[in-house]
This record gives C-alpha cells, sequence and structure tokens, in this order.
C-alpha cells in the first residue's frame, strides 16, 4: 500500500491574488484541508492549504507560496496528496482507490478477469476500471457489492460477480484460446 493517498486536484486559477479552484476527493469535502500540507504526487512541492469558499464542485483555496494568478494556473490539475497516517482509518467496507489501483481481478470461480488499472466515478458510483489480459480495451466494473462481492487487500485481490457478458469469454473469443494455431 502506498504511503501517499490522493486527496484533492487543483482545477485552475481563481481571481488574480493567487487564490485556486480546488476539487476534494474526501468523503467530507472540507476535510481536505485539515491534512494539510499536501504534497504533490513527485513530491516534489508543499503546500498548507486554507479554504477561502465554495464554487460549482468545488472550493477556493489559498496554497502557500502562490500569489499571483499565473502562479496558480501553473498548477491547474496538479493533483494533492497526504500521508496515509494524516487520514482516518475506514471502516471495514470502505477503500481507499490507491489501495485498489493494482489489484488481481478474479471471478468467483477463481478465473482472471484482469486487473484494477484506475477507479472512475461519473456522479452515480464509482467504476473500477479493469484491464484484461489480451485486450487493449479495458472493462468498467461497477464498484458495487453485488458487482465485487470481496475486497481481499492482504492477498491483493478482488472477487467480482460481473453481469453476464460484460467480460469477453474466453471460450468464444479466439485471442483467449490456447487450442487455436495462428493461421
Amino acid at each position: 500500500m502506498t504511503e501517499l493517498i490522493c486527496v484533492g486536484a487543483i482545477a485552475g486559477a481563481f481571481g488574480v491574488r493567487g487564490e485556486v479552484r480546488l476539487k476534494s476527493f474526501c468523503s467530507e469535502p472540507e476535510a481536505i484541508a485539515d491534512y494539510s500540507p499536501l504534497v504533490t504526487e513527485d513530491e516534489r512541492r508543499s503546500f498548507e492549504v486554507d479554504l477561502t469558499g465554495r464554487v460549482k464542485g468545488g472550493f477556493t483555496a489559498r496554497l502557500s507560496g502562490i500569489d499571483s494568478k499565473e502562479a496558480a494556473e501553473t498548477l491547474r490539475g496538479t493533483t494533492l496528496h497526504a500521508p496515509r497516517d494524516r487520514l482516518p482509518p475506514l471502516p471495514d467496507d470502505e477503500f481507499y482507490h490507491a489501495d485498489l489501483i493494482g489489484l488481481a481481478v478474479l471471478d468467483t470461480g477463481g478465473a482472471t478477469l484482469g486487473h484494477v488499472r484506475e477507479i472512475l466515478n461519473h456522479g452515480a458510483t464509482d467504476l473500477l476500471e479493469i484491464a484484461t489480459p489480451g485486450h487493449s480495451d479495458t472493462i468498467l466494473l461497477p464498484f458495487t457489492r453485488d458487482a465485487v462481492p470481496t475486497v481481499d487487500l492482504p492477498s491483493k485481490r478482488i472477487i467480482a460477480d460481473p453481469p453476464d457478458g460484460l467480460f469477453p469469454d474466453p471460450e468464444s473469443d479466439p485471442r483467449q484460446r490456447d487450442d487455436e494455431a495462428p493461421s
């Protein structure tokens, strides 16, 4: 498990005095400031965070060392991370996204479906983006109790019960069959 957890992202400059628009990925969005100082993914920069207001989809904030619109704009798209030990412990059925990325995904019969490449959320529910062996396309699996009954972090695997037809059937997909010689 990684020591840093992504807790937010800078969406761009706000105003002319160096404030930024800040998206929070925390379950209690305003708690992002409580985990300050936050660091960039490469850990080269660190910022104290002071929330100054609300905007659609996030907050306005002052970051230490940022005092101009130009400096704030250079941070657009930067993700902000907090050390895991500053974050609250999670209940048994909740997970930090960073802990799920890279886990193997198996079906209920033990067959490998792929591995978690990313976690996406477009409003309704989290989606696991699954990279499947032998395919360049990924598959989006809803991260619900029905579709993902088991997350086993110690074993680094997820047991999935996906809807029928979501994953390619190895019996009908020639790329998955070992008994066919290439033509």
